[in-house]
């Protein structure tokens, strides 16, 4: 069975997660605190970052993208990166942007503040970073609230990639409780339906011992 490496609130590997779920691919997760840069794993991935996807035959795929566009010519059905030229360019453009942009400019800021900080002993967290981040995260939430006005999935009318990594990022905030729903309720309705679907459900069971998450985080009606 393929072997996901990942850790507990990486959006990255959370993508993934729901790649492989939405496909139906079985897979085995295994935890790896990529900070300790283990030989075995750079071994698999000089780079040192999760995700990093060993497949059957041992071969092992990282870059997040990468193995986003290797599952989809892999396991074409059901179609994730869909429709016209344009229509792709779109759902690669939206990846790109929950990815790198909300990616730098919130998620990071509060995994390492919140999470690395308190549990690895890496200082006190950084209050102006956390306020950078919620500061960062309502420009988001209102991109998000402008595209689901307009179209009932992120892309257009169906769960594509670009839905998967958005809810990677948001789960990882909204486990903190950093997104006041109640001012957000085009977005609210949107990760409602995502929340719904299997491949995501499997993301909320996941829980930091010593870390609660928000109350809501696993509800799927909050």
């Amino acid at each position: 069975m393929p072997v996901l490496y990942h850790h507990w609130l990486s959006p990255a590997a959370r993508f993934v997660r729901v790649l492989l779920a939405e496909k139906r691919i079985g897979f085995d997760l295994r935890i790896e605190k990529e900070w300790d840069r283990r030989p075995a794993f750079l071994a698999l991935n000089p780079a040192g970052e999760v995700p990093v996807l060993v497949m059957d035959d041992g071969k092992a795929y990282s870059g997040v993208m990468a193995i986003a566009e290797f599952l989809e010519e892999v396991v074409p059905e059901p179609a994730l990166l869909t429709g016209s030229a344009d229509e792709r360019y779109e759902i690669r453009r939206l990846v790109g942007w929950f990815h790198t942009k909300l990616g730098s400019e919130v998620t990071r800021h509060l995994v390492t503040e919140k999470l690395f900080k308190r549990f690895f002993g890496m200082g006190e967290p950084d209050s102006e970073a956390i306020r950078c981040a919620a500061h960062n995260l309502k420009i988001h939430l209102k991109y998000i609230t402008f595209l689901v006005e307009r179209r009932h999935y992120l892309a257009g009318q169906q769960f594509t990639m670009a839905d998967a990594a958005a809810a990677a990022h948001i789960s990882v905030a909204d486990y903190f409780g950093n997104i006041y729903w109640q001012d957000w309720p085009h977005v609210k309705e949107w990760y409602v339906r995502v929340k719904s679907r299997r491949s995501v459900r499997t993301l909320l069971s996941d829980k930091i011992k010593g870390l609660a998450p928000s109350p809501h985080y696993s509800e799927l009606d909050f």
